[in-house]
């Protein structure tokens, strides 16, 4: 009798042993990925951590949001992924410069890597071949901002001579230069004089940073009746258009596009009253989060490599039509 409830207890053992076991190992084969951006405080990179952890929930994955305002950051990021037993992760660098510094830690730890937003560059400034990308076209993207208010001047009947653009600019960022580039060349094409643009640097791609880098090109150049204004982004442009309302500025004279869609938009097309905002060309930051977080998901369950390359476009969001455009695309 005492050697059948031995035995019996010794079965028991082993089977929780077991239990545990596959329990562990079950733990052990549960991806795992990091989700970096360099601006986590601004709605854009908070809509796609969000969605990333979405699609982690709805698949079966674990998602490690993280954040990487500058390369020690980033770096100590992967560091703390590696520590979790991460797979891989999607970044937005803060400067696409790291690249070849990035790699090089994610290939030590064996991790595979997508880039959303930003593209990696090598040291001849040339994109990075081996690490999926999904973006937007930043010269595209641009156009269609400069097209947009290249519609509106002449929805106002605006004197392209009488009028003034602000490009705020960020020489550093490859994405902001292709932008800014985009938007000037659909301008010209439409008639507008070359030398009414007038540059304003800024030091980084926020609201105040472009309002301190808009308000003295304002002042320099008060003999215009209106103003456009364009940017890597919305914040930006939204920096802008706080410089010409301070400025003294009606928003009846002032045509701010921006790209991206999302928070800051929503909020300035909230407004009681319009302002020079208006509009921005939006783009599925719900969609980026998804879809580069499914794409490593894929990658490191199946060895299903992403393309090289993927290129979004985007939609013109008014105040109008905000909340039609936000629904549409899911933001």
């Amino acid at each position: 009798m005492r050697v059948t409830k031995t035995f019996s207890r010794l079965a028991l053992g082993s089977a929780i042993m077991l239990a545990s076991l596959g329990s562990v190992q079950a733990q052990e084969d549960e991806v795992k990925i990091g989700f970096i951006v360099k601006k986590p405080e601004q709605a854009w990179f908070i809509n796609e951590q969000q969605a990333a952890t979405a699609i982690g929930e709805e698949l079966g994955f674990d998602v490690v949001r993280l954040s990487g305002e500058d390369g020690q950051e980033v770096l100590t990021a992967i560091d703390n992924l590696y520590a979790q037993g991460a797979d891989g992760f999607v970044i937005c660098p803060p400067d696409v410069r790291l690249g070849p510094a990035i790699m090089n830690r994610a290939n030590q730890y064996n991790m595979k890597v997508v880039t959303v937003d930003d593209q990696f560059v090598n040291s001849s400034g040339e994109p990075m071949e081996g690490v999926p990308h999904l973006g937007m076209s930043g010269y595209k993207i641009g156009q269609q901002a400069g097209d947009a208010i290249a519609a509106e001047m002449e929805a106002r009947g605006w004197d392209p001579e009488k009028v003034a653009a602000l490009r705020i600019t960020n020489n550093e960022l490859p994405t902001a230069v292709e932008r800014t580039d985009g938007a000037t060349a659909a301008l010209l094409d439409a008639g507008f004089p070359e030398s009414n643009i007038f540059d304003a640097p800024q030091q980084n791609s926020d609201t105040t940073s472009a309002f301190s880098a808009a308000s003295p090109v304002l002042s320099q150049r008060g003999d215009y009746e209106h103003w456009v204004i364009y940017a890597l982004n919305e914040e930006s442009v939204l920096g802008g258009v706080r410089a010409t309302e301070q400025y003294g500025l009606a928003a009846e004279d002032v045509i701010g596009v921006g790209i991206n869609g999302s928070g800051a938009a929503f909020a300035e097309f909230s407004r009681d009253n319009p302002t020079g905002f208006h509009g921005t060309v939006a783009v599925s930051s719900t969609m980026h989060g998804r879809q580069t977080s499914e794409d490593l998901y894929r990658w490191i369950s199946e060895d299903t490599q992403p393309p090289a390359n993927t290129e979004t476009s985007g939609v013109l969001m008014t105040r109008d039509n905000w909340q039609e455009v936000r629904a549409e695309l899911g933001l």
